[in-house]
């Protein structure tokens, strides 16, 4: 369990991570019903209200009564802000701890959880680098300014999507202002509370992914991508670039005909997943905190308990 001397009062955070489709919100779940605990959400996509089926979002009845904080707040058009996220995730946090309940922790989005649990403050920003690297997207692509980041600092772009342009730019930036590769720019592993963090992650996890997307299609994921097209999708600057929703986006025209082939959207959205798990993998890794847990055990549960303080379990 990780402490730092100026650490808030209050019972530890437990933080349940990995990579995607490893079963984070049902451990998340069960773990909190074992606990007094409430869950605060690290998902950055669960995070944008109506995306749902595609970021994996738990419905009502799967919650298992627990108190579940930050899904569904900010609406489609906002742009993503890692900074905006600490001060929500750790206000949710406190507030939990202060009720003197636990705060599970659970998502897949690295930097998120990070910038909640961790001595992390985000680098400035200058407006003209910001600018000009904008620009220079629009001109010749995501994918060229994200070979350009793994040659400055391959650590970043393996944690970042080639797709994911403003993420790109954003970590170009610091780079740029700070001399610095944008991962070296954090500093060393410390948590802000007493913490313990579990990670998932299982031999089997490839042939999930292939299964899952597939099935959030018969959960209607397409209805859903459809339905939230006249709530500004398309010209979301992070929203539309979500695993699952940018391949059917570029599919559909703006009455949500399917106008492009859906099953290459599909086998687009199982790449990239891939890709992304291997990304998340070599993002956590480095992370000498984390307790591995192999979450296709049948006794996941059990053992995920023994790594927690016995205070915590009721």
């Amino acid at each position: 369990m990780t402490v730092t001397d100026s650490a808030p009062a209050g019972p530890p955070v437990v933080a349940v991570i990995g990579p995607t489709a490893t079963g984070k919100s049902d451990l998340a779940v069960a773990l909190a019903r074992r606990m007094d605990a409430e869950i605060v959400n690290a998902d950055s996509m669960q995070l944008y209200e109506g995306m749902d089926i595609g970021s994996a979002k738990l419905v009502e009845d799967q919650r298992g009564g627990i108190r579940h904080h930050l899904l569904d707040v900010w609406p489609l058009d906002k742009s993503a802000a890692v900074a905006e996220y600490q001060t929500l995730a750790r206000a949710a946090i406190d507030d939990i701890r202060d009720r003197g309940k636990v705060a599970v922790l659970v998502g897949g989005s690295g930097l998120y959880i990070r910038g909640a649990l961790d001595r992390l403050d985000f680098p400035g920003e200058s407006p003209p680098v910001r600018a000009r690297l904008t620009a220079e997207l629009e001109s010749v692509g995501a994918a060229t300014l994200h070979r350009r980041l793994a040659a400055l600092d391959p650590a970043a772009a393996a944690a970042i999507l080639p797709s994911n342009g403003r993420r790109i730019v954003r970590a170009l930036e610091v780079i740029e202002i700070t001399g610095k590769p944008f991962v070296a720019a954090m500093p060393a592993f410390e948590s802000i509370y007493p913490t313990v963090q579990l990670a998932l992650d299982r031999p089997d996890l490839d042939d999930r992914v292939r299964l899952r997307v597939p099935r959030m299609m018969e959960q209607g994921l397409l209805d859903e991508v459809r339905r939230l097209l006249p709530l500004g999708l398309r010209d979301s600057p992070t929203a539309s670039k979500a695993l699952g929703y940018q391949q059917l986006l570029a599919v559909l025209d703006d009455d949500g005909a399917v106008r492009g082939d859906l099953d290459e959207a599909l086998e687009s959205t199982i790449r990239g997943t891939l890709r992304f798990v291997r990304r998340q993998r070599s993002w956590f890794r480095r992370d000498p905190r984390l307790h591995w847990l192999d979450s296709s055990t049948p006794d996941l549960i059990d053992t995920a308990v023994t790594v927690l303080p016995p205070m915590l379990v009721r």
